[in-house]
């Protein structure tokens, strides 16, 4: 059965989009026919971050007005085991400009044909927001251990359930080993805790993510590199997979510390 998944945050700046990317093409990897839709209309990052942006010649607004057709639209990445296609965000329209009706009927149709649609959200939790997650499934919430993240992710969490979103994972990105030790950032059994949904995964902070972004070649598509690994674990987990536990840092000094950021930032659902 096919499956749209949005990827979502409340908070900008987390990693989503690379996480995404990766997640995709572990997806393809595994012999699954994917494609992905940057929904960030007049942002449009995703391609980039594939490295596939001169396949780039139309978009998601070029579908909805009629300019083109899907298969246009869809640029395929080669270098994927599998089928693995983007249909890129508009640089230069508002996200207004997409219908909620029309986007819905894009990934009705993806959804014919592909095993899985992976929706980049945009942050926030305004128009863009609302308009990606009413075509899912299902969500992947993307968190890092900043208390604003935490907080944001909290919000967007409480919103999807109200929609009724039937499935909700979550993923701590950029997650810092040293600090956590260090009791300076929240531990990940914390944020879950805190959170109330099912973790899928937990990625390392490491410059080579940012760096392969940067050169549009993928963590993912790097065989030999660790965290390659990494992704294909979560990835499983997103399929169904059990997911291994999380090495516990905790203490009586963390839990203090989360005990402090709830009281003074009043998070809750």
């Amino acid at each position: 059965m096919s499956e749209a998944i949005v990827f979502t945050s409340g908070k900008g700046g987390v990693g989503k989009t690379t996480l995404l990317g990766n997640i995709g093409i572990s997806l393809a990897n595994l012999g699954h026919n994917t494609v992905l839709i940057d929904a960030d209309i007049g942002l449009r990052n995703l391609d980039i971050v594939l490295g596939i942006e001169k396949k780039i010649k139309f978009n998601l607004i070029d579908i909805a007005h009629g300019i083109c057709t899907i298969d246009q639209a869809l640029a395929r990445d080669h270098r994927a085991v599998g089928n693995l296609s983007l249909i890129a965000a508009s640089q230069s329209h508002l996200k207004e400009d997409l219908g909620k009706e029309a986007l819905r009927k894009i990934v009705s149709k993806l959804k014919s044909t592909f095993d899985y649609v992976l929706i980049d959200c945009p942050a926030g939790i305004e128009y863009g927001f609302k308009n990606a997650t009413l075509c899912a499934d299902r969500a992947v919430v993307v968190v890092n251990q900043e208390v604003s993240s935490i907080r944001d992710a909290d919000r967007v969490i409480g919103i999807l359930e109200i929609e009724k979103i039937r499935k909700i994972q979550l993923i701590v990105n950029r997650y810092q080993h040293e600090l956590t030790i260090k009791k300076d950032m929240i531990a990940v059994e914390d944020i879950v805790d805190l959170l109330g949904v099912p973790l899928a995964g937990v990625i390392p902070e490491d410059v080579s993510i940012l760096l392969s972004s940067n050169e549009g070649r993928p963590i993912a598509y790097r065989k030999n590199h660790p965290l390659q690994s990494v992704f294909n674990d979560i990835t499983k987990v997103i399929l169904g997979e059990k997911r291994s536990s999380v090495e516990s840092h905790d203490d009586s000094k963390t839990a203090s510390l989360w005990k402090k950021v709830k009281k003074t930032f009043n998070i809750h659902r």
